[in-house]
């Protein structure tokens, strides 16, 4: 049986980490990108090799699209070279970065930034992509809560997701032909350091937070970890334009 591959964007930290950690747990071998932190992916890479698993890192900024020829063409090297492969089987469309501003506050600059790292990095990274993802492959784009709930400050940041829920389906019916299945997974509050940690710190939001949850608790990383390995698995070929809320039963 061949091995399944899975690139995930934003792998170093986060849930871009768990995700990858979890895959590896299911015998997936793992490339996935890093901003900035050459460490820290070394050591997401040693965790997934001690599973067994093969990992490869590779730097890029999700935010300048000008990059994107050459990423798509490392890792189209790193498949020939340590897979003798030419395609990959799954992609995790994970990284990303926060605004909170209220509505009246936000800046053109901060939206253009969320519209390169978010809406047009999914848009255009995938589309750079797509001639080296397996056809009965995987996508999986990362959504939030926040855009079916509103809580104020993250109106910029929710409409891009919003964007990237509106895309997925359309996605999904285009790469149809092709037996390609792309999905929307929305976290909802999660203990991380995204937006400097306020969910996992602040225990007066997380206890708040934890009691409009049906589940009764704030998510954590192994949460979307674990769900992001089951919907990007074989056995999940016929959800497809989907968008599913991985949030304990938050504001129901």
């Amino acid at each position: 049986m061949t091995t399944r591959i899975a690139l995930v964007t934003g792998g170093s930290r986060g849930l871009g980490r768990s995700s990858a950690l979890h895959l590896a747990d299911r015998g997936v071998d793992v490339i996935f990108t890093y901003k900035s932190s050459a460490e820290a992916a070394r050591a997401v890479v040693e965790e997934i090799e001690r599973k067994d698993r093969k990992a490869i890192a590779l730097p890029l900024d999700v935010g300048d699209s000008a990059a994107y020829p050459a990423f798509a063409d490392a890792v189209k090297s790193a498949l020939a070279k340590h897979w003798q492969r030419e395609r990959f089987d799954a992609l995790l469309n994970n990284a990303g970065t926060g605004v909170y501003a209220s509505f009246a506050e936000t800046t053109e600059a901060q939206f253009d930034e969320l519209v390169r790292v978010h809406l047009k990095a999914t848009m255009f990274l995938t589309q750079r992509l797509l001639p080296l993802i397996e056809d009965g492959g995987r996508i999986l784009n990362v959504s939030t809560g926040l855009a079916r709930f509103t809580f104020p400050g993250y109106a910029a940041y929710a409409a891009m997701k919003g964007g990237i829920e509106v895309l997925t389906r359309y996605m999904a019916k285009e790469l149809g032909p092709r037996k390609i299945t792309v999905n929307t997974l929305a976290p909802g509050a999660i203990e991380t350091d995204f937006g400097g940690g306020v969910v996992r710190d602040n225990k007066q939001l997380n206890q708040q937070i934890a009691g409009m949850t049906a589940l009764g608790r704030v998510g954590v990383p192994d949460d979307i970890g674990d769900a992001v390995a089951l919907l990007l698995a074989p056995e999940a070929a016929w959800i497809t334009g989907q968008r599913i809320e991985v949030s304990g039963g938050m504001l129901l």
